[in-house]
């Protein structure tokens, strides 16, 4: 259902689909320009496909969300994983997630599994470390957006597109940013983690991968997804939720599909 719930720092979107509710259920964390309806139909299909709870929601600033204090600092990311996420799931009931982040929102995965318990991490495109690559992004994403074409994409998803783009980039361009690095936080992650990334990712090397493999204690599992830009669940569907579902199914010892074909017999 799609719903609007009231934290310490405003009204938050968010959409809970219902599933088995003693499982861990899947909680979305989206982009740096994101919000529920980029997801697409990700969210519905992971329900399909694994039978639990999922849960997408706009973060503050985006979506139709209550509008985030602009410019943000550095540490937003911190904010959003230490307190606004633990807020969320504590008021929905929610424990134990399995966090599935994208960008952005995997960075938030990482930052919240560091500091409380999660049954698991999905990770597409993380940052852990500011790359040139990642500022050259930015920088094509700014000429696009100054060019009205991104600033139409974002405006079918956010009511005002120039706060979301000005909100995420300008911390990323800042130079204040340029140290930013969550990788001293990863030895602390106990969880077993998916980490998928795509080959032709405008916005990070493998390197991020390759940080997160080696310093994580938790067993990790990674692919890198050919013909495949920053969104590996909009560029590469199907390979996506199959591997998330594979994933799944090892974390518990079964399938998810055997789980919903015995559970309709």
């Amino acid at each position: 259902m799609m719903a609007t719930i009231s934290l310490s720092g405003g009204d938050i979107d968010y959409l809970l689909i219902d599933g088995d509710a003693d499982r861990p259920p899947l909680v979305l964390l989206h982009e740096g320009l994101g919000c529920i309806a980029m997801w697409r139909r990700v969210p519905y299909r992971l329900a399909a496909m694994t039978g639990r709870r999922v849960l997408a929601y706009s973060r503050f600033g985006y979506g139709h969300s209550s509008r985030a204090a602009l410019p943000r600092r550095s540490d937003y990311m911190h904010v959003e994983a230490q307190q606004v996420l633990p807020e969320l799931l504590a008021k929905l009931q929610l424990r134990n997630p399995l966090l599935v982040g994208h960008s952005d929102g995997a960075s938030i995965a990482l930052l919240h599994a560091s500091r409380f318990p999660v049954a698991g991490l999905v990770l597409f495109a993380p940052h852990v470390f500011v790359e040139s690559i990642t500022l050259s992004g930015i920088a094509a994403a700014r000429n696009s957006f100054l060019d009205g074409s991104l600033e139409r994409q974002l405006a079918l998803f956010h009511p005002d597109p120039k706060a979301v783009f000005e909100g995420w980039s300008s911390v990323w361009a800042a130079d204040d940013f340029l140290e930013w690095n969550i990788e001293h936080c990863l030895a602390d992650i106990d969880c077993p983690v998916l980490v998928l990334q795509g080959d032709r990712d405008e916005y990070g090397t493998l390197a991020q991968l390759d940080s997160i493999e080696q310093k994580i204690p938790a067993v990790v599992t990674r692919h890198c997804l050919m013909d495949c830009g920053h969104s590996p669940h909009l560029d590469q569907t199907e390979h996506t939720l199959d591997l998330i579902v594979e994933f799944v199914g090892q974390m518990t010892g079964t399938s998810p599909r055997a789980e919903l074909a015995s559970a309709s017999l």
